[in-house]
């Protein structure tokens, strides 16, 4: 089971500044059974909202510096992907055990070790 966590800002189309993964992604994502979540430098109850305005269900909101605690959360999952598009998404990811794709070099699909 493939667990994939994103940036917002910069990452997700729906930032501030948008970034190039859509919400067709997200959804696709969901869709497969991946438990998907977003890891930000925004406050929670600003994701929480962000979630609700574009109906997405996801499995977790959180803080990237705290993507050890999204680990422990999913122990189930066999993959820990994160995607940003800054240096702290990078260093947070490797800190706690995540693969890291930087959002402007992400694989195309179905690229060996992409997930999808």
């Amino acid at each position: 089971m493939i667990l994939l966590s994103l940036d917002i800002d910069g990452t997700l189309e729906i930032g501030d500044p948008p970034g190039a993964f859509s919400l067709a992604l997200v959804r696709h994502a969901l869709d497969r059974g991946y438990i998907v979540g977003t890891a930000s430098d925004r406050v929670v109850s600003d994701q929480r909202r962000l979630c609700e305005e574009h109906d997405l269900e996801l499995a977790f909101v959180g803080h990237k510096h705290m993507l050890d605690e999204v680990r422990a959360r999913f122990p189930q999952a066999t993959r820990w992907i994160h995607v940003g598009d800054g240096n702290a998404d990078y260093v947070y990811a490797r800190q706690h055990g995540f693969e890291f794709h930087w959002i402007h070099e992400l694989p195309e699909p179905g690229t060996p070790g992409w997930i999808f």
